[in-house]
Order: C-alpha cells, then sequence, then structure tokens
C-alpha cells in the first residue's frame, strides 16, 4: 500500500490562522457569483492575491454528512398554477433550506414532488409544519419521509 500524500485533520475554526477563514470567504463569494475573479474575491475577502492563490485548493469548510438536521416531504399536488410555489413559499417561510425539488409529470391532475430540505431552522417540527401544509389548497396529499 502506498503512502497517502496528503494528509488531513479537523480543526476547530477559532484556532485557526485568519487568513484561512478569509480564503474560505473569498471562496464563497466566487461561488456565489459576488466575485467574478479570484482578485476581486480576494479583495473583497481582504486578503492578498497570493494568499488566496497558495491555499484555495487546501481548505474548505467542513458541512458534515449528518443528516440528523434533513427531512424529506412526499407530496401529491393538483396540476394548478402556484400549487407548488405555495408549498415551497409556505417551508421558506418557516426556516426551511430547500435543497432538492423532484416533480414528476402530472398524471390525472396530479403531480408528484418530493422536496429535501435542511430542518435546523425551521421555526416548528417538521410533523406540525406537514400538518399546516395539508390545509393548503391543491394539497392532494402530503407526507413526512425522513427526519
Amino acid at each position: 500500500m502506498l503512502p497517502d500524500k496528503h494528509k488531513y485533520y479537523l480543526v476547530e475554526a477559532s484556532v485557526l490562522p485568519e487568513v484561512f477563514l478569509k480564503v474560505v470567504q473569498a471562496k464563497q463569494y466566487l461561488a456565489q457569483g459576488k466575485a467574478q475573479n479570484l482578485s476581486k474575491a480576494a479583495q473583497m475577502a481582504g486578503i492578498s492575491r497570493s494568499a488566496l492563490y497558495k491555499y484555495k485548493d487546501a481548505i474548505s469548510p467542513y458541512l458534515g454528512t449528518s443528516t440528523q438536521h434533513m427531512a424529506t416531504m412526499y407530496a401529491a399536488l393538483a396540476d394548478e398554477p402556484g400549487v407548488l410555489s405555495a408549498l415551497l413559499g409556505l417551508l421558506c417561510e418557516h426556516g426551511a433550506n430547500i435543497l432538492t425539488i423532484n416533480q414528476s409529470i402530472p398524471v390525472d391532475g396530479v403531480a408528484p414532488v418530493t422536496v429535501s430540505m435542511r430542518t435546523e431552522k425551521l421555526s416548528m417540527d417538521p410533523e406540525e409544519l406537514t400538518a399546516i401544509i395539508e390545509g393548503l389548497d391543491g394539497v392532494v396529499e402530503i407526507k413526512l419521509l425522513a427526519n
């Protein structure tokens, strides 16, 4: 077995030199389209371009792999304008961070939809939110699949 070229460590952000945190911030500016190039991202983050080039491939935020704060919801929605929009709006209004939306072609006037979301900022339990969604016009069926 060959020795691993790269070693990785999980380190609490508060002990890292500030430049590493600013590199992560600069990378986020690029990813979110707030900066058009590395030079602008470095400037916005308050670091030198050379520091960004030096560390950009060496540091990334740890987002975790836990599904503790995630939920998947299945909905059967009436094939009418605004029904999916109302569902998504209600989810966002209550703090859900939508990750994926999968909608199939409607059959017999009903479209199956699956929504995956982060739930750590929900203003209520996912089960309570599901009960509210049941009352939306156009929601034929709603199930919380996982949380």
